[in-house]
């Protein structure tokens, strides 16, 4: 999974990433084409992986990650906005984080000159929105020249510039499967999932979503603090957030919240030197997810042999699981579950 952070200039996105990635990226004020994109990998925790982990005793336990983008800040002197390189770089990414100032430093003013978490969230989409607008009205110019104005595409893209045109982001107009898998090709901005992180002051910890009564997927956290915490060593760390009040760190709770809004969930395979954890979208079939796992699994697929999590901790054997037909084979079309342990049979 791949998100990129975006955001104004100076609202503290660089340290976000810092904080979110544990990695020390330089942090600067950022505002030309020249900035080049800070990238970093978490590995998501997850306490079922580590369980299998100590009972099978692989040589390797690989857990799932997120890699995460750093990205220029958007313009605010005349005519600014994304650059083109920022651009390119989000259309590469599944997700957005959108890191939004709700902090005031005297010495570091807003670039626009106030603290505004609602409007900096409305710039942001107006820039999303353009970019998105101006590819649909240059697709349909093109297809007007080629006489095929009465083609799917144009009804298409005609339909998605409307609600643009008003200020509504793709991911905000109902589309049918057939149709987002058709508009994929295009990596619309603004069809993509976006979470909001609410980047706060010290004298605002845990922090108050304010944007979150209009906008769906806000994350609060201050991270200059939180940065400050992941340096700490570990035993420290819990007792510094719980003297805070801060019920889980900042990484958690992203991790959190991406999986739900991305609707992600975890299958593990279990082999002699390895143990893993594979992130899929929720509602993927058995075929697809062994190609996650290796091309080859997919392309000669012949099962999957399926069991539950809950099923196997209750009695941790496999040669138990078959015995109690906790083991099941499926097919293809087999709608992988959240903690299922799989083993793909192929023939290439």
């Amino acid at each position: 999974m791949k998100i990129g952070l975006i955001g104004y200039p100076l609202s503290g996105k660089t340290t976000v990433f810092n904080t979110l990635t544990g990695l020390h990226a330089r942090v600067d004020n950022y505002i030309s084409s020249g900035k080049e994109a800070n990238v970093g990998l978490i590995k998501v925790p997850d306490p079922r992986l580590d369980r299998l982990s100590e009972i099978f005793q692989p040589k390797k336990t690989t857990h799932a990650e997120i890699s995460f983008v750093d990205l220029a800040g958007i313009s605010t002197t005349s005519g600014g906005g994304f650059d083109s390189n920022t651009l390119a770089h989000m259309r590469t990414v599944e997700a957005f984080a959108c890191v939004i100032r709700d902090f005031s430093n005297e010495a570091v003013n807003h670039p626009l000159g106030r603290i505004d978490p609602l409007g900096d969230i409305r710039g942001i989409d107006e820039e999303i929105i353009l970019a998105d607008q101006i590819v649909i009205e240059k697709r349909l110019e093109r297809l007007a020249k080629e006489g095929k104005k009465s083609s799917t595409e144009y009804e298409l893209l005609e339909r998605c510039l409307s609600p643009l045109e008003e200020g509504t982001p793709l991911r905000d107009i109902s589309l049918a499967a057939e149709e987002i898998k058709s508009l994929s090709g295009f990596t619309f901005l603004s069809l993509k999932p976006r979470l909001i992180l609410l980047n706060t002051g010290e004298d605002n910890i845990p922090g108050n979503p304010v944007p979150a009564q209009k906008f769906k997927g806000v994350i609060s956290f201050c991270a200059k603090i939180e940065q400050e915490i992941t340096e700490l060593d570990p035993r420290e760390q819990k007792e510094f957030l719980a003297a805070l009040g801060i019920a889980e760190p900042a990484r958690d709770k992203f991790i959190r919240a991406a999986y739900e809004l991305l609707n992600l969930i975890s299958f593990f395979t279990v082999l002699k030197d390895e143990v893993r954890a594979w992130t899929i979208s929720r509602g993927t079939d058995a075929l697809h997810a062994a190609g996650k796992v290796h091309s080859d699994m997919e392309r000669g697929f012949i099962r999957a042999e399926v069991v539950a999590y809950g099923d196997f901790i209750a009695e941790p054997s496999m040669a138990r699981m078959k015995e109690m037909g906790k083991l099941r084979l499926e097919g293809k079309s087999y709608l992988v579950a959240d903690g299922d342990i799989i083993a793909f049979r192929f023939n290439v």
